[in-house]
């Protein structure tokens, strides 16, 4: 039986909702102190979300997969990455703001719009979800291992003076 369609309008209303919800919680993070744990748990949680490829109606090809986890990493992870800069505030460690992470991820959403009006023509709706999670997973990832990686020269570097 084929999944139930689901109107254009509802996934743009839960995409701006997502959106607003990542804004939200990009400008708590900046109120409290990084931490190890606050760094790796995000990939590690959603790493849980592979299970969907326990339905076969969720699976696609290595390559497609390959691709997207690539596009993920390799190029929408970029922008997250330079917006995310760690500093030193005492003895802690906090994410500084910055005034183009809105852009970038208003930005984001818009390559998501046209990246999925394509893919769902090609791939099933289980499957173009796949391969979103895959590019999101791709991101994650990646700015969070730079952020580990600036995180962790911070803290095993010289005390502030």
């Amino acid at each position: 039986m084929p999944p139930p369609h689901v109107p254009p309008a509802l996934l743009v209303l839960v995409t701006l909702l997502g959106a607003a919800a990542m804004i939200a919680w990009r400008i708590r993070e900046t109120t409290t102190p990084v931490s190890l744990r606050k760094i790796v748990g995000p990939p590690l949680g959603m790493s849980t979300g592979f299970m969907m490829f326990l339905a076969p109606a969720a699976r696609v090809s290595w390559a497609y997969a390959g691709a997207a986890f690539a596009m993920g990493a390799l190029v929408l992870a970029i922008p997250l990455a330079h917006t995310s800069q760690l500093v030193r505030s005492g003895d802690v460690i906090v994410m500084r703001r910055s005034r183009a992470f809105l852009w970038i991820l208003l930005g984001l959403v818009a390559v998501r719009f046209v990246a999925r009006a394509y893919v769902e023509r090609v791939l099933t709706p289980m499957q173009t979800g796949a391969i979103f999670f895959i590019l999101a997973f791709g991101m994650i990832v990646r700015w969070r291992a730079t952020m580990l990686l600036a995180y962790l020269r911070l803290r095993d570097g010289p005390p502030p003076a």
